[in-house]
């Protein structure tokens, strides 16, 4: 291990130092190029992924499963993916895990950060198989799907592996202990281990299925916990594939390759509570809904890291060009089809409209504008397909359906988005309605899909205080926020910095809110009820582990 260790110690330094300075660092590169992964790249990744349809998965070095079962549908041709993955009881993984941690805890920091950095560039060879399973499990666009599962996952997955390395590290390992006493001094030799937790459960989600897996998944691994993977049972593939890549690092370095597994549910038998409830179980990360977070973070005897559901808002106050700002939020709210824990529902917009320039735009003028951009991405053959791609569960749709039946005023009705590559696409154009401000239940839970919600306000101070009522109460991950006057902003950052969610202020152009940076950005806060932890922050990691010392006389020590 000790060459595998030196090859990547400078990827590991330079991903340290990254971490600290906060600026733009991208070990991976999200460019799915030609000149960057090679002329063949898309091909083989895509006839890989084309060869794994209707047929056992297996490249997992798990042993002989007791059952095979798959459940995944393809949101672009609503039809069966057909893939087929081994089934383990949950007693059989939590005994593997238990019997594979004495050999892991065991290995060096040093040596576990370089062996997952190499599962990384393992990862790197597979990118585009990884994309178009992306595609076919969660219904993203290929763009999206490339970048997100593919570098921006590897990114925050290195992210996750530095910041374990680092706080395992901070400290020195051994020391000898000096203590003046007048005539003598009394010393000891002083010993320290970072010990880690136990057995650790990620639960992912089916619309991130690698995005928002490996940061838990990389930050127990680094810290020495045997990890088991469990999937959304609707998008698996994904990370079936980063964990092969786990296991077989760990096989060609002679370690157990149970020290990281799949874990998916039987058609008949849902797994997930049974792992969470496990004595076993010591550390679990999760993403969905908030029921099932609420249920995971009340169990007992547990260390838990969740990403649940918040209600991120757009404060709209005054801007330099208006028609740049419904641009970007146009794109905000059709990325991926509102699918995203970030995108932005709640849009608070003064009764006396938005000021530009030094002009009084009315209300009535912002929302259409709203509209119009809205209409004129989803409708564009060449932009629309690509930004909205597909809806990965049916039920999203019906909420969209729902909200015609019983929402506010209509100021844009859902549409399809024609798909000409995938004419069978489940799709969905983004629907805005308006709601007053005094309706705050209309808007005080997440609408999770393509859903814009209009709220008419008395001014840009009630804007300011609701949104951040809704972080506070219901939680937020995200915030944008238009104003060119300084002390607006300033309240905004102070009320909503209180409540506990980021602000991204005057975004146009290129830049959206949807997103964050691997490296520079904290994804949530941990300071609302939309999660109780941020990746990757310092503990983020230093609560997979604890520091346990050792100490003895050093004459005592040397005999």
């Amino acid at each position: 291990m000790t060459e595998t260790t030196q090859k990547h110690q400078s990827t590991l330094d330079t991903a340290i130092k990254a971490l600290h300075g906060r600026t733009f660092f991208a070990h991976f590169p999200e460019n799915p190029s030609p000149e960057i992964y090679g002329a063949d790249a898309d091909r083989l990744g895509r006839e890989a992924f084309e060869a794994r349809r209707n047929q056992h998965y297996t490249e997992l070095l798990q042993g002989e499963p007791e059952a095979w079962t798959g459940q995944e549908e393809s949101p672009y041709e609503q039809q069966s993916l057909g893939i087929k993955y081994p089934y383990f009881a949950p007693q059989t993984l939590i005994e593997r895990a238990e019997k594979a941690f004495g050999e892991w805890r065991k290995v060096k920091p040093a040596q576990r950060a370089a062996l997952l950095t190499e599962v990384l560039d393992g990862m790197k060879e597979r990118f585009f198989e990884i994309a178009y399973a992306t595609m076919h499990t969660t219904g993203q666009a290929y763009m999206m799907s490339f970048q997100a599962s593919g570098p921006h996952a590897a990114d925050r997955a290195l992210e996750a592996i530095a910041a374990g390395y680092e706080e395992q590290t901070r400290f020195p390992e051994e020391t000898t202990w000096e203590k003046p006493m007048g005539k003598y001094n009394i010393t000891l030799q002083k010993t320290w281990r970072a010990v880690p937790k136990g057995v650790a459960l990620v639960i992912g989600c089916s619309t991130f299925p690698t995005w928002n897996t490996v940061p838990g998944m990389f930050a127990s691994l680094v810290t020495g916990n045997p990890v088991i993977i469990k999937p959304h049972p609707k998008a698996v593939l994904p990370i079936a594939i980063v964990v092969a890549e786990v296991q077989k690092v760990l096989a060609e370095n002679g370690l157990d390759p149970n020290i990281c597994q799949l874990a998916v549910d039987a058609e008949d038998r849902l797994i997930t509570k049974d792992l969470c409830e496990s004595p076993a179980v010591k550390l679990i990360d999760y993403t969905g809904g908030t029921q099932f977070g609420d249920y995971v973070e009340s169990l007992k005897g547990k260390t838990v890291f969740t990403e649940k559901t918040g209600v991120n808002s757009i404060i709209l106050d005054s801007c330099d060009d208006l028609d740049k700002v419904a641009q970007n939020l146009a794109f905000s709210v059709s990325l991926y089809s509102g699918q995203m824990c970030t995108a932005p529902q709640n849009f608070f917009i003064p009764e006396s409209g938005v000021t530009v320039n030094g002009t009084q735009i009315p209300y009535e003028e912002v929302v259409q504008k709203l509209a119009a951009a809205v209409t004129g991405l989803a409708t564009n053959p060449k932009a629309g397909p690509h930004v909205l791609g597909a809806i990965q569960n049916p039920d999203t749709q019906k909420r969209v359906e729902q909200m015609a039946l019983n929402g506010g005023r209509s100021i844009l009705a859902h549409g399809t988005v024609n798909n000409p590559t995938f004419q069978n696409a489940r799709t969905c154009s983004p629907s805005i309605y308006e709601v007053q401000s005094s309706q705050v239940e209309k808007y005080s839970q997440e609408l999770f899909g393509p859903i814009m919600l209009v709220i008419k306000t008395k001014d840009t101070q009630e804007s300011i205080r609701l949104a951040a009522q809704l972080a506070r109460e219901h939680g937020a991950i995200s915030c944008g926020a238009y104003t060119t006057n300084q002390e607006i902003k300033e309240q905004i950052m102070d009320e909503m910095s209180l409540a506990g969610t980021p602000v991204s202020f005057n975004l146009t152009g290129g830049i959206y809110v949807n997103q964050n940076a691997g490296f520079s950005d904290f994804h949530v806060t941990g300071g609302n009820p939309a999660g109780n932890a941020s990746f990757t922050n310092p503990e983020f990691v230093i609560k997979r582990f604890t520091w346990v010392g050792f100490r003895e006389p050093a004459q005592a020590a040397t005999v």
